[in-house]
């Protein structure tokens, strides 16, 4: 992706959703356990940027020391909770629930609702990434030079 230079702010159109999923590799030596569940994000991400329908607006992947970790941006709550209840996700989640009983593989999520004005993002000389690329990048200049103007703008 193409560096942006220049500082710059994340702005989002009203309250939006910061959804942070993870597995955590609890037995290394389990693969037949981890591999797919390692393997389900993939193609559910494909899913969801496939059909924007879903509400969901941009994710960004990170691998840890113990598994990888997805932060999620999200229009709503009730998107989000809509499309966990359907289609691949909703299979994947009963069969892990089913199937993962031993404790070899954990996942995780922590779910977020973020209203407008209490949130703030600076990006200086970096490609459109997290908020600022779920959103839009404004300049970071006048009431949005500072973090306290950004979380109050």
């Amino acid at each position: 992706m193409k560096v942006k230079l220049g500082r710059y702010a994340a702005q989002m159109d009203g309250p939006f959703v910061v959804f942070i999923i993870g597995m955590r590799i609890n037995r290394l030596f389990a693969f037949r356990k981890w591999v797919p569940v390692f393997r389900a994000m993939p193609r559910m991400m494909k899913e969801l940027y496939q059909d924007k329908e879903h509400g969901f607006l941009h994710a960004e992947y990170y691998i840890g020391r113990n598994g990888p970790m997805l932060i999620q941006y999200w229009r709503s709550f009730e998107d989000l909770e809509r499309y966990a209840k359907q289609g691949f996700h909703k299979e994947t989640w009963r069969q892990f629930h089913k199937s993962y009983k031993d404790g070899s593989v954990g996942v995780y999520h922590e779910t977020y609702r973020v209203e407008p004005g209490h949130y703030e993002a600076v990006y200086n000389h970096m490609p459109p990434t997290g908020l600022g690329k779920a959103g839009e990048l404004i300049p970071a200049e006048g009431a949005h030079d500072r973090a306290r103007g950004r979380m109050n703008a």
